[in-house]
């Protein structure tokens, strides 16, 4: 038998890609860098024995997904220039690895943004579950978000996971996405009466997949509910 503290007895290493906006995928209301560098903070921190890769997202960017345990998604709705970083036909294969990687069963944690990404993929609102819609969704003016976990026993890992049923952080309130009725909605908010979904689970077709709709700057992050929300939901994606 080994002896204590050698490799054999480790937590099992896994890598963490997270996929930050640029180009294509930035836009002028978030700072992907920012918030891209604080998720990698937060989950190299709550999971030290794992390895946590920062790439910008270009063409190439998903090309060792194979080699990845987790794909985390911080992308925004962006600019196609064809000058700047190609037409439409060479992103083919980038969305074609991530359709590849979610049918397959392999996990992605998309947050707040990715909801908003990826428009020229005839994939990504399928894997995601969902997604915002110009014109419909919106968001009240930043503020203290209240987050109620809708898994009232807590019986999903995630919800079990979190330990709590309220998550509060200052952050965006996305309102009126369009959701995909076989997803499993762990958390929500309200607005104009309505409860709004801001983390769901889509499982359907053998996904593993989960959206978290919080995250719109780095002081998100600052709550350690939020922190410990999104740990929870790497934790069950992981496995």
């Amino acid at each position: 038998m080994p002896p204590p503290g050698d490799a054999a007895s480790a937590p099992r290493k896994s890598r963490i890609l997270v996929l930050s906006g640029r180009g294509r995928y930035e836009d002028p209301w978030h700072d992907m860098a920012a918030t891209s560098h604080t998720i990698a903070t937060v989950l190299s921190e709550g999971r030290p024995h794992d390895d946590v890769v920062v790439r910008g997202a270009f063409p190439d960017a998903a090309d060792d997904l194979a080699d990845m345990d987790l794909l985390v998604v911080n992308t925004g709705s962006g600019r196609p220039d064809p000058r700047h970083d190609g037409d439409d036909s060479r992103w083919v294969a980038f969305h074609e690895s991530v359709r590849s990687w979610a049918e397959a069963g392999k996990p992605v944690l998309a947050v707040h943004q990715a909801a908003n990404s990826f428009a020229d993929s005839p994939h990504w609102e399928q894997i995601l579950g969902g997604r915002w819609v110009d014109g419909t969704s919106m968001h009240p003016e930043i503020g203290d978000a209240t987050v109620e976990v809708v898994d009232g026993d807590l019986t999903h890992p995630i919800a079990a996971g979190l330990g709590r049923r309220r998550v509060v952080a200052f952050d965006e309130r996305y309102s009126w996405l369009r959701v995909a009725d076989g997803v499993q909605v762990i958390a929500t908010q309200q607005h104009d009466g309505v409860d709004h979904p801001v983390v769901w689970v889509n499982a359907t077709g053998g996904r593993r997949v989960v959206y978290d709709a919080l995250g719109h700057d780095t002081r998100s992050y600052q709550s350690r509910s939020r922190r410990d929300l999104l740990l929870a939901e790497v934790r069950w994606l992981l496995g």
